[in-house]
Formats: C-alpha cells, structure tokens, sequence
C-alpha cells in the first residue's frame, strides 16, 4: 500500500538476486583462476609439463571443491596477517568415537557449591544424629528435663491414684464394720 506523504524506503529498491547458475560459473572462474596461479608459481612447467597432474587437475573437481572446504575465507587483512590470539577459540568438529564421555566432567562454580552444601548438610546430619552437635547436645538436655518432669507427674498421680483407693478402702472398711455392728 501507498500512504500519501510517506514514500517507501531506500532498502527495497535495489534488490538484485544472483541465480545459482551464476553462482556456479562464478566458483568456475576462481578456480580456474587459482589452478593457473599454482601453475605460474610451479615455474611454467606445471602448464606443459607433467601430463598426469593436468589430469587429475581436470578429472577431479570434487578433491577441488573438498580443498576449499577445508581452507577457510579470510575477510580484509586477515589473509595478509597472521594473528595469535590465545583467547580466540579455534573450533573443531569431534567424531563420535573421538568423545570421552567417562572421563571427569568439569562442574561450573554453582554446581560445586550445591554439592559441597549438600555434601556439607549430610555430615551436620550423621553428626547430629550421634549428639556431637552443639544443637543435638540442647535437644537432648532439653529432652532429659522433660523425661524427668513426665516421670516426677506419673509418680504423683500413681500416689494420688493410690491415696484415692486407700481412702476408697478405708471408706469400705469403715461401711463393713458399721453394718456388722
């Protein structure tokens, strides 16, 4: 849609895309044209010389196409420069059998630090269970006072419990003796 007093953006106006036919025509030439630098760098006897280079040069182009899989583009300067950067990582591709999935695997600092609080917990735990805590050394004191105070109630209600039936029984005593009069 047009919208009066806006016009469109400069981005779409110019959009020219390659065919892949040309494409191809174009990775040819480069080629062709590296194939004809090697040969000048041979020293001329690349071009008439051995016959059987100039045939596997022309029967396969695939080995060509793998070469310059391997050899990576460099952009601007980098093909002029060597540079040595040891932060920059240089990634390789690993094969299946080539893993070492037994070998120690390296944590990250979180995952350290759960496992040794976990690790940590665990002995706090065994130590607490044994009493040899400062905390289980309270619990069980605490405990003890408690025991003593349960044991001290038992002892008076069994005396009260015991008092009530002497009284019960002199209470029968005293109604027995008073009918057989």
């Amino acid at each position: 849609l047009f919208f009066a007093g806006r016009k469109g953006g400069h981005k779409g106006r110019a959009r020219q895309y390659t065919s892949p036919e040309e494409i191809d025509a174009q990775l040819q030439a480069e080629k062709q044209k590296a194939r004809e630098e090697e040969e000048q760098e041979e020293g001329g006897e690349g071009a008439t010389g051995d016959p059987k280079k100039e045939k596997k040069s022309l029967d396969s182009d695939e080995s060509d196409e793998d070469d310059e899989d391997y050899q990576q583009k460099r952009k601007g300067v980098e093909g002029l420069i060597d540079i040595e950067n040891p932060n920059r990582v240089i990634q390789t591709t690993k094969k299946v059998t080539q893993l070492d999935l037994d070998g120690p695997k390296e944590l990250s600092r979180r995952e350290r630090e759960e496992i040794e609080k976990q690790k940590a917990k665990e002995r706090y735990m065994k130590m607490h269970l044994a009493g040899k805590t400062e905390q289980a050394k309270a619990d069980l004191a605490r405990l003890a006072i408690i025991r003593k105070q349960r044991e001290e109630a038992a002892r008076k209600k069994e005396e009260e419990r015991k008092a009530k039936d002497e009284a019960a029984m002199a209470g029968k005593r005293l109604q027995s003796l008073s009918l057989n009069k």
